[in-house]
C-alpha cells in the first residue's frame, strides 16, 4: 500500500513541475510574458522573503523526491525526520487534498491566460480575471499550493512537512494581502466588486465579504 503513495508523490511531482515549467516557458518564449515577478521591483526584507519561498520550494520538492523513493539521504537532518503521523486514512486525505489541488491547479491556468503571475508584476500587470474557477475562488493558485503542502504532511507525517505546511500557509496569507493591496489599486472599483462577490479561498460567492474579507 506504501508503495502506492509514493508512486503517487512521484507522478504528482512530475506533473508539477512538468506543468509549471512548460507555462511559464511557453508565455516567456510565445508571448513574451514573465510569470516568476517574486522579488522584482523589491527590496529589503520583503524582495529576500519572495525570492526565499522560491529556494523553499525547490528543496521541499527535492525532499519529496527523496521520502518517495526511500533514499537514506535527506536535506535535513534527523530531528526533522521525525514521525508524528502515519495512518492509512491521512495518507488517503492527502491523496484527496493533492487531487484537489491539482484540479483547481490546472483549472486556475485555464482561467489565467496570459495574465498569471507569481508575485506582483507592476510593469505589466496583466487583465483582471474574474471567470473560470476565479469566480469561486480569487486565489485558487495558492489554495492549490496550500492543499498540496498539507496533503503531502498528510502522505509522509514527519516533522519537516508539517513546518513546511504551516509556513506556506502563513506565508501565502501574507502575499495574499500583499496582492489585494496592489490589485485595488490597479483596478479599482472592478476589483472591489469581485471581492464583494468572490471569497478570498474558496467557497459559494458572498455579498458581504468585501475586500477585507479573511
Amino acid at each position: 500500500m506504501q508503495d502506492c503513495f509514493d508512486y503517487f508523490q512521484l507522478a504528482g511531482l512530475v506533473f508539477f513541475v512538468a506543468v509549471f515549467m512548460g507555462r511559464t516557458l511557453y508565455l516567456r518564449l510565445a508571448q513574451g510574458v514573465r510569470l516568476i515577478t517574486l522579488g522584482i521591483g523589491k527590496t529589503g526584507w520583503r524582495a529576500a522573503l519572495e525570492i526565499s519561498f522560491l529556494f523553499g520550494l525547490v528543496i521541499w520538492l527535492l525532499e519529496v523526491l527523496l521520502y518517495a523513493l526511500h533514499t537514506p539521504f535527506r536535506v535535513f537532518p534527523a530531528p526533522f525526520d521525525y514521525l508524528v503521523l502515519d495512518t492509512i486514512l491521512a495518507k488517503s486525505i492527502g491523496v484527496c487534498l493533492v487531487l484537489l489541488g491539482f484540479v483547481l491547479f490546472i483549472w486556475a491556468l485555464v482561467s489565467f491566460g496570459a495574465s498569471r503571475r507569481v508575485g506582483i508584476d507592476n510593469q505589466a500587470p496583466g487583465e483582471l480575471v474574474t471567470t473560470g474557477v476565479f469566480a469561486f475562488s480569487r486565489n485558487p493558485i495558492f489554495v492549490f499550493v496550500d492543499l498540496y503542502f498539507i496533503g503531502t504532511f498528510l502522505l509522509n507525517g514527519t516533522v519537516i512537512f508539517l513546518m513546511a505546511a504551516v509556513l506556506v500557509v502563513v506565508g501565502l496569507h501574507y502575499q495574499i494581502l500583499q496582492e489585494e493591496r496592489f490589485l485595488r489599486a490597479q483596478y479599482g472599483q472592478a476589483y472591489r466588486d469581485y471581492c464583494a462577490q468572490t471569497p478570498r479561498y474558496l467557497g459559494k460567492s458572498s455579498k458581504d465579504q468585501g475586500d477585507h474579507s479573511s
